[in-house]
C-alpha cells in the first residue's frame, strides 16, 4: 500500500512544513539522512534501510521531490585533485547604494563558490576556491578591488576543512542526545590507604549509630 503525507487538519507546525504543504514525519527525515549518506542508493535499498515497503518509499521520495524538500542531485568533488587546492573567504564591505552592481559583478566571476550577505562589521562574505595564493591575490585585488560596489575587502586564508556536511537536519540533534557518553560507574571500595571523601549527612548517620 502506498501513502503520500499531506495536511490532516492537525495545528500548522512551521517547522514542519515545507514547499506547498508536505508535512514532514520521521520517515521522510530517516530518508532524508539515509540520501545524505548515499544520494544514488536504489529505491529498494532506500525501502530496506528505512523499514517500509518499496512502493511506499518510491511515493515518499517522490512526494519530497514535487513539494521541493529534495531540490536538485549532485556531485562532490575532492577539490584538491580537481586542481583548486586553495580555499578563501573574502569579507567585503558594499557601498550602500550599490548592491545591485556588486550582485552582477559577482555572478560574473565563476571561481566565487558560495556568497552571503551578513551582518556585522563587514556586509558580504564570499567564498573561494583557487589553484595558489597568487591567483587568489589576484582575484581580488585586480578584480574585486576594480569593482565601483566595493568599498573594502578582508581576505582569510582556509588551512584546513575541519567538518563539511550536506546538510543538517532537525533530528540531528536527537542523534547527538544518544551519542552523550554513559554516566561514570559508581565507584568501588576505596582500597587500605587511600583516601575516601565522605558527604556530611553520610558522616553525621554513621556517627549516631556509632554513639548508640
Amino acid at each position: 500500500m502506498t501513502e503520500m503525507s499531506s495536511n490532516s487538519g492537525r495545528p500548522a507546525d512551521p517547522s514542519g512544513r515545507i514547499g506547498i504543504g508536505l508535512e514532514l514525519d520521521s520517515i521522510h527525515m530517516k530518508i532524508l539522512e539515509i540520501l545524505r549518506e548515499n544520494g544514488r542508493i536504489s529505491v529498494a535499498a532506500l525501502a530496506e534501510r528505512v523499514g517500509i515497503s518499496r512502493a511506499n518509499a518510491y511515493t515518499r521520495f517522490e512526494a519530497l521531490r514535487a513539494d521541493g524538500a529534495i531540490k536538485r542531485f549532485t556531485a562532490e568533488i575532492d577539490h584538491v585533485r580537481a586542481g583548486l587546492g586553495i580555499t578563501a573567504l573574502v569579507f567585503v564591505t558594499v557601498r550602500q547604494q550599490m548592491w545591485k552592481q556588486f550582485r552582477a559583478e559577482l555572478a560574473r566571476m565563476p571561481e566565487v563558490e558560495y556568497c552571503a550577505i551578513t551582518t556585522g562589521q563587514h556586509d558580504a562574505m564570499i567564498q573561494v576556491r583557487m589553484a595558489d595564493v597568487a591567483a587568489v591575490h589576484r582575484l581580488v585585488t585586480e578584480r574585486m578591488a576594480n569593482i565601483p560596489a566595493v568599498k573594502a575587502t578582508e581576505t582569510v586564508f582556509i588551512l584546513d576543512e575541519v567538518l563539511r556536511r550536506p546538510y543538517v537536519l532537525p533530528t540531528d540533534r536527537d542523534a547527538g542526545r544518544t551519542a552523550r557518553r554513559p554516566a561514570a560507574p559508581e565507584p568501588a571500595e576505596v582500597p587500605l590507604g587511600k583516601m575516601r571523601f565522605v558527604g556530611a549527612a553520610e558522616g553525621r548517620a554513621a556517627l549516631r549509630k556509632e554513639g548508640g
